[in-house]
């Protein structure tokens, strides 16, 4: 017997698990695609699939929301299926198929295409983002004391796609046309993919990875085999959540019911409504000592909810208010500014650990709700800095890039004070039982921020059929809606430093 698993357990790579080095390429690539499309995503819309429109801005955020929360649900559903079924290769090469095909589809200029490929992308990460996650994991044993530095690792493959996709795909969109920025988003999954299979024909993976042992994939339903079936089921649900997506349009009129609700807003006012209603339920069977710490849990949640809120404008409005007020000239396109906040969190993501570490050190390191304050306050003043940039405005309507810059340098730092420590809390501080549930719940947030990106899209579109649109005539509306929500984000971080002493005594031992 050890002579089978001794080479597996041999096929290290600078004290790390080959197999690592294989998901953080095939991750790279994924997410250099991934941001690479939405660099460009916003601006195709206005500028393309609804150019006719005078709300072209208004459907613009409606589509972008609903792909957006549609995209981050999808991974709880992947997610329980890899468990169940498929287990996480299959899983990740599923969600790779689907990913690809999306992005190639978006690369054809047709508005019943457009919608079809958003929905291939969102069903193919479902079960693609939640699975190579927890494949890195899997990779290390129990305790193992490089598990963290293999994530870290992982991690910077994330951040470099992020930042240089949207470089890439900008450059190539501005300069040849959309196909070819979308073109090389797909190319860039399809070699994500590419990278991925080899590393299971070179058995780099061991036997992590494989379908559960309860043989549900041969189990069969309605004839077929789960193993055939949930691929099928993956394509079939395609034109439903192109449905989903084409429904952009409020279901009621103003001052009704509905209100500028669509259908995508109702059913994720419906979840959260049930999540809530089920989160109590679990409260009141749950011990003092629990329902404390799962009170907190659900805090945080809430927190990083706000947070990604409006961080996640980046895609959308902000994209916009590049395009329309800020002076690149010379610099990069609006499209590229997307990589900003990529490029931030690869330079300062080990001096702000060190700095934690030093901290530590000096048992000055601040608590969890601390850290989640200071993040939101420093969110506040991003968009703070955006919005007194109107005051250096060219006589043109412009203000100058470094406005920019420094908006998503603060922003950065904001997101590695609460991002990185969110998700190991969630498990420390759920009961054991439901920890699985939390951490659906948890990524979850993500969903639910962007139906927060939408409602502040709708209230900052822009009427007009004008492809040029810029300058004074946008100006005041970005840099008064950017202040509002600076004054919400800060009065949050405000809010969440003074109750803080209260949390930490709710968080007991947990950190």
């Amino acid at each position: 017997m050890s002579a089978v698993t001794k080479p597996v357990e041999e096929k290290q790579l600078f004290g790390h698990p080959r197999g690592l080095f294989y998901l953080f390429f095939a991750e790279l690539w994924e997410r250099f695609s991934f941001y690479g499309m939405r660099a460009l995503l916003t601006l195709y819309m206005v500028d393309v699939i609804f150019a006719a429109l005078m709300e072209r801005d208004y459907a613009t955020a409606a589509v972008y929301s609903s792909y957006g929360s549609l995209v981050y649900a999808s991974t709880v559903i992947g997610g329980r299926i890899s468990d169940s079924i498929l287990g996480m290769r299959r899983s990740i090469f599923l969600g790779g198929i689907l990913m690809s095909l999306g992005h190639f589809v978006l690369a054809i200029e047709n508005n019943i295409t457009f919608f079809l490929a958003l929905s291939l992308i969102i069903a193919g990460n479902g079960f693609f983002k939640p699975n190579i996650s927890t494949f890195v994991g899997s990779l290390y044993k129990d305790g193992d004391p490089k598990k963290d530095s293999g994530f870290t690792i992982f991690y910077m493959g994330i951040n470099i796609g992020g930042w240089v996709a949207p470089l890439l795909c900008g450059f190539l969109a501005a300069k040849y046309g959309w196909h070819y920025g979308f073109g090389l988003a797909g190319i860039g999954m399809l070699t994500g993919l590419i990278v991925f299979w080899s590393g299971i024909k070179k058995g780099v993976f061991g036997d992590k990875g494989l379908p559960p042992e309860n043989g549900n994939i041969e189990k069969k339903v309605f004839g077929l085999k789960q193993g055939i079936l949930v691929p099928v089921l993956a394509f079939a649900s395609v034109p439903v959540i192109a449905y989903l997506l084409s429904a952009y349009k409020a279901l009621g009129a103003e001052g009704t019911f509905f209100g500028d609700q669509n259908i995508v807003n109702v059913i994720f006012k419906l979840i959260g409504i049930s999540i809530l209603v089920y989160l109590g339920y679990i409260m009141y069977q749950a011990s003092v000592e629990e329902r404390k710490k799962l009170f907190v849990a659900v805090l945080i949640t809430f927190f990083m909810t706000i947070f990604w809120g409006f961080h996640e404008l980046s895609g959308s409005v902000i994209t916009l208010f590049a395009a329309r007020n800020v002076d690149l000239v010379g610099i990069m396109s609006a499209s590229q500014t997307n990589s900003l906040n990529s490029m931030w969190i690869i330079i300062l993501a080990i001096p702000i650990s060190l700095m934690w570490q030093w901290l530590s050190k000096k048992n000055l390191n601040p608590r969890t709700p601390y850290k989640f304050g200071m993040g939101l306050l420093f969110a506040g003043i991003s968009f703070y800095a955006l919005a007194i940039s109107g005051a250096s405005a060219n006589e043109n309507g412009f203000v100058p890039f470094t406005y920019l810059l420094l908006m998503y340098f603060l922003l950065s730092v904001g997101e590695l004070f609460m991002s990185p420590v969110g998700l190991s809390k969630i498990t420390d501080l759920s009961p054991k039982r439901i920890v699985a549930f939390m951490m659906g719940v948890w990524f979850l947030s993500s969903a639910f921020a962007f139906q927060v990106v939408g409602f502040i899209g709708k209230q900052l579109a822009i009427e007009s059929t004008d492809a040029d649109v810029s300058g004074f005539s946008t100006l005041t509306v970005y840099t008064d809606g950017f202040m509002l929500i600076a004054q919400y984000a800060l009065g949050a971080g405000i809010l969440v430093i003074l109750a803080s002493p209260l949390i930490k005594k709710l968080m007991g031992n947990v950190h």
